[in-house]
């Protein structure tokens, strides 16, 4: 068997252990899943089995590996060396292995960074904004700021050239500071900047958040403030996560970002013990399906559990989204924040519709160019093709047009 559509696995060497007590950590709680501590690393026997299978299943020329946490740093360099070798011994010769770290970047050192350079490793680091806005979630578990430690880490990536993305989660306060924020990012020189919004459902409430939770409305106000900025003086220099989604919408490209795909469930989970669960954000009774130790991880992608998880986010969407002018760059987001109603009454509304809404159609008069752009520059490569042709072999007036516009010769490219 082999997988029939690209995935990506957050594969979780310590599964939530983490340096950090971050407030809004989603994953932390996860521990309760696993009491009998013991070694919370994620033992080797298991570990060569997760690589081979992964290599097995995966079927593009590149094989992605993408480490999790809790912060994945705590396995220890040796366990990432031991990562590298397996990767090496099972590589087919025809194939490329590209791994990415997640990491809140504490415990960045010249041994880690020389490490993940030599390797190759895509390292995403979380950094809030400057320390004001950062150190407000971001704390260690004395409760005691990060962001002098986690700005010291980014510099040693930028030292040894590690491809570095800054992911910076969007909360209710920094949301109100958008080019402070960007224009902070860009003073580190960041490339690559994800903003992710902070949603967080009290659990047992009729749809309420947290103070904390980003307001829908600001967080659409914020993208488009740093859109606007972005577009004047940063395009082709940045890449930022939510407008490369947007912009793939222009060449009818499907998303690449699970959020917005119109299904889901290419990105399970492997915990440390080889459980497998449908979503990172479905760590839980109902989504785990069950181990690679037992069962191969092709097979676990490919069940029907998966394939249903995966279905319902189209299968449930509203009425409302289904009729929405920006769906196709939207899709409902992530099943996860769909707990309020739309305005005719239906449950099941993205509580960041307001905001999504609000910034794909600010952003779409210039992905509707863009796309328009790209159109005229196929066209014109189609007429140039069609005159070089023309010139290499007789072509009469009345004949098809070798462009393959449909016309004749002499109504075209003549």
């Amino acid at each position: 068997m082999t997988v029939s559509r690209a995935f990506q696995v957050f594969a979780k060497p310590v599964g939530a252990v983490c340096n950090m007590n971050c407030r809004y950590c989603y994953y932390l709680e996860k521990e309760q899943l696993y009491p009998d501590r013991g070694s919370y690393i994620m033992p080797d026997d298991v570990l060569q089995e997760y690589i081979l299978q992964h290599i097995q299943a995966s079927t593009e020329k590149v094989i992605n590996f993408s480490w999790h946490g809790g912060e994945p740093m705590v396995a220890g360099l040796d366990f990432f060396r031991r990562v590298a070798e397996l990767q090496r011994k099972h590589k087919p010769a025809d194939r490329i292995i590209i791994n990415g770290m997640q990491t809140n970047g504490t415990l960045l050192d010249d041994a880690w960074c020389k490490f993940l350079s030599d390797e190759k490793f895509l390292v995403g680091i979380s950094i809030d904004g400057p320390a004001e806005f950062h150190d407000i979630n971001r704390i260690d578990r004395n409760g005691g700021p990060s962001f002098e430690r986690v700005l010291r880490g980014y510099e040693l990536l930028k030292k040894y050239k590690v491809v570095t993305e800054i992911l910076c989660v969007v909360h209710a306060e920094n949301v109100h500071h958008p080019l402070k924020i960007y224009r902070f990012f860009k003073q580190l020189k960041a490339q690559y900047i994800t903003f992710l919004p902070l949603v967080e459902k009290i659990p047992g409430s009729d749809g309420k958040v947290t103070e904390s939770t980003v307001p829908a409305a600001a967080f659409g106000d914020f993208m488009s403030v740093v859109f606007d900025e972005w577009v004047r003086q940063d395009i082709g220099k940045i890449k930022v996560q939510l407008f490369e989604e947007a912009a793939r919408t222009a060449f009818k490209q499907e998303h690449t970002l699970c959020i917005f795909k119109e299904t889901c469930g290419g990105v399970p989970v492997v915990e440390r013990n080889g459980d497998f669960y449908s979503c990172d954000h479905y760590v839980d009774a109902d989504h785990h399906l069950g181990n690679i130790a037992e069962t191969p991880l092709v097979e676990l992608i490919e069940s029907d559990s998966q394939r249903e998880f995966g279905k319902t986010k189209r299968d449930a969407l509203p009425e409302y989204c289904l009729k929405c002018e920006v769906k196709d760059m939207c899709n409902g987001e992530c099943p996860k924040n769909r707990f309020i109603n739309t305005p005719d009454g239906e449950f099941g509304l993205n509580y960041l519709c307001a905001g999504y809404k609000q910034f794909f159609s600010h952003c779409r008069p210039f992905v509707d160019a863009v796309a328009s752009e790209w159109k005229y520059q196929n066209l014109q490569k189609k007429i140039s093709a069609g005159i070089r042709e023309a010139s290499k072999k007789k072509i009469g007036r009345n004949d098809p047009c070798p462009c393959g516009s449909g016309k004749k010769y002499k109504n075209c490219c003549m």
